[in-house]
């Protein structure tokens, strides 16, 4: 468990601020492990690592990575992280119950107009008739875990088209790629810097999106634990301030576009030190700009679909019915939208 002193910071704030201007920072050299896992969708925090936007507020920062989002939140819960960015799960909102995290702000977000997750068959599934969502009745759906955020979009879309799927947990995205391509199993839904790559190379097929059955979906959360939300405040607004910088850059140079070719090209070169590493440039970059999705300005959290998402997860009965968004989110870092 990584261990701060408290003597470090400056003057912790109290009560609810969003973000406040960059002054001295509060802390000289401070290490924080940061969770992510190796997707363009994690771009604001390599982007605040190698931009020195960390180093800006006296953060020495250290990336853990990992394969998905569940073991992530258990390494915020147990201090093997300190900060981390991944989509809502059963065992996030567990640990909140438990009072070990807590959500502090938003990031990745289904936006119109922009590309986002991908719905997806196997090959050997849309050739026996899986061509659109209608059509998943009786078919599996790959997940990593029961009450992942792959089960809550597998949930949402089975029934808003009135269908009945199977869920098939396979732990890791890795063994899911696999599957899907060895036809084990028949649909997926992935963030599109990897649907579009296996689209692409004709590993599997695309049938739908999933902004269509779920518009303005919160993707991912920024979470700490319980208690650097309650007593390490300075140091929280730190790692948000030097994380949103990351995402304005981020958002500019491959979202909103505004920043030129060139800004364009050089986030593509910092994105691939951590997302496609083992693949050259020329290969990864159309599947780093392809994942392009909107990261939230100043890390504000859309409080509507995070509801929505609890309110599934208790009417499958994967969390306690007493589980309200105060027991998950702390509102006093980030503007609430």
């Amino acid at each position: 468990m990584t261990q701060f002193s408290r003597r470090n910071a400056l003057g912790l704030i109290g009560g609810a601020a969003v973000l406040p201007a960059i002054g001295t920072p509060a802390f000289a050299n401070t290490k924080i492990n940061v969770g992510a896992l190796r997707f363009t969708s994690h771009a604001a925090s390599f982007v605040a690592f190698e931009r020195g936007y960390f180093s800006d507020e006296g953060l020495d920062v250290e990336f853990r990575f990992f394969e998905a989002a569940q073991p992530m939140a258990v390494a915020v819960a147990s201090g093997d992280a300190d900060y981390a960015v991944t989509a809502i799960s059963g065992g996030l909102i567990s640990l909140a119950e438990k009072g070990a995290t807590k959500v502090i702000g938003g990031a990745l977000s289904e936006e119109k107009g922009i590309d986002g997750q991908m719905i997806l068959a196997s090959n050997a599934a849309f050739e026996a008739g899986l061509t659109s969502p209608a059509m998943l009745d009786g078919k599996s759906f790959a997940v990593t875990q029961t009450g992942s955020s792959f089960h809550y979009i597998g949930a949402k879309v089975s029934g808003a088209e009135g269908v009945s799927v199977s869920y098939k947990p396979l732990q890791k995205v890795g063994a899911i790629i696999g599957a899907m391509k060895s036809g084990q199993v028949d649909a997926w839904a992935i963030v599109p810097h990897i649907g579009k790559a296996l689209v692409g190379g004709g590993a599997v097929q695309q049938i739908g999106m999933v902004a269509d059955y779920i518009p303005d979906y919160q993707v991912t959360t920024v979470f700490t634990s319980a208690a650097n939300a309650a007593n390490e405040r300075a140091m929280t607004e730190a790692f948000l301030r030097a994380f949103s910088r990351g995402a304005d850059d981020f958002n500019a140079a491959l979202v909103d576009k505004t920043a030129g070719e060139d800004a364009a090209d050089q986030m593509v070169k910092l994105i691939h030190k951590y997302v496609y590493t083992d693949q050259p440039l020329e290969k990864a970059a159309p599947s780093i700009i392809n994942g392009a999705m909107r990261i939230n300005k100043n890390a504000a959290l859309n409080m509507g679909s995070v509801t929505d998402q609890l309110d599934w997860f208790r009417s499958e009965g994967l969390i306690k019915d007493g589980i309200t968004t105060e027991t998950l989110v702390d509102p006093s870092y980030a503007e609430m939208v």
